[in-house]
């Protein structure tokens, strides 16, 4: 295990409130055994240029507020604002962990080791820095570790760092389990079967296989969970049956799913899709729901061609999956099956193996400077 006094420092795109996925997961775990600070990307136009620190659980979240706009013109101030939090709290010798590389425009001057979780090729995604795939470059070379958040990401990074980690998207299984939950309010009045996806609403989603579904299942309930970004929430499909309930808390995600029938993952084949590993994948099976998919790599390579998930390309064909899905319920082999697989997949482990090989870069990297 690390050294449990060793402060953490995690710079994300993320926030800390955003939708709960793989830095949540990680950094809650890390902190049952170092101090971390989330800080977040920072928040522009503020009055004051400040650093607004709260404590979620074990995990301590800094916001930094900028008085002006992103760009080179704020970057001293971002970097003040940065130093000065990192002396306030002790951590100016932390372990740096990134999940973005535009982190490293004011972080950059730090002497301290440096881990870059790369969760998404995020210089694909719509409205991505031009700067972003310069940065990561930087960011890789100044790296000890590099983890990838699948395997198609890996085989992306794998010759750019002599020490990449393949970690995919892992699960805490117990928490998305069947156990009789209550139906959430939003559902009573909403009809079955019920198709459900949660995750954020954004380009990466594929709008027209979503309305497709709704059109040629139009007895079917189609539920989209989760906040809508980066595009215009008018453009997005319309139908009776189509229902957008918005952000709903983690916690409450499993009740969403125990009471539906059918779980979605309705990617679009995109360059923003192109590296994904939903981590939402492994959430489904573990509440023992059918999964249908559209041909995502990282979904196909383990869980389709493993029979866990099935594939569809069009609305037509998933449409078709679904009323055969609804009819039959899901076989004893393919319970072993996803048993097998969440037996493996814990974000419990991937933490514990995180920082095995943590500790062991850091001590290799002592070692060669002493």
């Amino acid at each position: 295990m690390v050294n449990r006094l060793e402060p953490l420092v995690c710079f994300s795109h993320l926030r800390w409130d955003f939708v709960y996925q793989r830095p949540q997961h990680v950094m809650t775990r890390i902190a049952k055994h170092r101090p971390v600070f989330y800080y977040e990307e920072p928040h522009f136009g503020a009055s004051k240029s400040e650093v607004a620190v709260r404590t979620e659980g074990n995990v301590r979240i800094a916001s930094p507020h900028v008085a002006g706009g992103p760009g080179a013109a704020t970057l001293p101030i971002q970097r003040q604002l940065l130093d000065g939090f990192l002396a306030r709290q002790d951590a100016r010798d932390a372990l740096l962990w990134y999940y973005t590389p535009l982190a490293l425009e004011f972080s950059r001057h730090l002497d301290a080791p440096r881990v870059y979780d790369c969760m998404d090729e995020l210089s694909a995604f719509k409205g991505a820095a031009d700067t972003t795939a310069g940065l990561e470059r930087e960011l890789l070379s100044e790296s000890v570790l590099v983890f990838t958040g699948g395997r198609s990401l890996y085989q992306a990074k794998r010759r750019l760092h002599p020490n990449v980690y393949c970690f995919p998207s892992a699960v805490d299984a117990r928490h998305f389990a069947p156990a009789s939950r209550a139906e959430p309010p939003e559902l009573r009045t909403v009809g079955r079967p019920r198709l459900v996806f949660f995750g954020v609403i954004d380009e990466r989603l594929d709008t027209k296989f979503v309305e497709g579904l709704a059109r040629e299942l139009p007895e079917w309930q189609v539920l989209l969970i989760g906040p809508t970004v980066k595009i215009d929430a008018s453009t997005l499909p319309r139908a009776d049956n189509l229902h957008y309930l918005g952000m709903r808390p983690y916690e409450s995600l499993p009740a969403f799913l125990e009471h539906s029938d059918i779980a979605l993952l309705p990617f679009a084949l995109n360059d923003a899709t192109r590296f994904i590993s939903p981590t939402k994948t492994l959430e489904y099976l573990a509440a023992r729901k059918p999964v249908i998919s559209t041909p995502i790599a990282d979904v196909v390579d383990p869980y389709g061609l493993k029979g866990l998930v099935q594939i569809s390309s069009t609305a037509l064909e998933a449409a078709a999956v679904a009323r055969a899905l609804i009819t039959t319920k899901p076989s004893a082999t393919w319970h072993a099956a996803v048993d097998a697989v969440l037996s493996s997949t814990s974000w419990d482990a991937t933490v514990i193996e995180m920082e095995r090989l943590i500790e062991a870069a850091l001590g290799a990297e002592l070692e060669a400077a002493g």
